[in-house]
């Protein structure tokens, strides 16, 4: 299990268009995937567990990828909420 935190950079944070392919790309890892943000942690899976976050843009959140590909779910991620989707 890894766990990163990560500034969300994306102009209008991880709502809507954003959350959705967020969550499209996370399931092409086999990992379990969770996003955090205060004391709430959600299925990073989920549509609805990450639209229940409401993400803009300067928040801060815990990326946390337990499985086999973790390392690479981590990388391609992160790399998600910090460019423009």
């Amino acid at each position: 299990m890894i766990e990163k935190t990560v500034k969300i950079e994306l102009d209008s944070g991880l709502q809507a268009r954003p959350a959705a392919y967020f969550v499209q790309e996370a399931n092409r890892f086999d990992s379990h995937i969770f996003l955090e943000n205060d004391d709430k942690k959600v299925n990073a899976k989920s549509i609805m567990g990450l639209m229940s976050l409401a993400l803009t843009k300067g928040e801060e959140i815990k990326l946390i990828i337990e499985g086999e590909d973790e390392e690479e779910a981590m990388e391609y991620l992160t790399s998600l909420v910090r460019e423009k989707v």
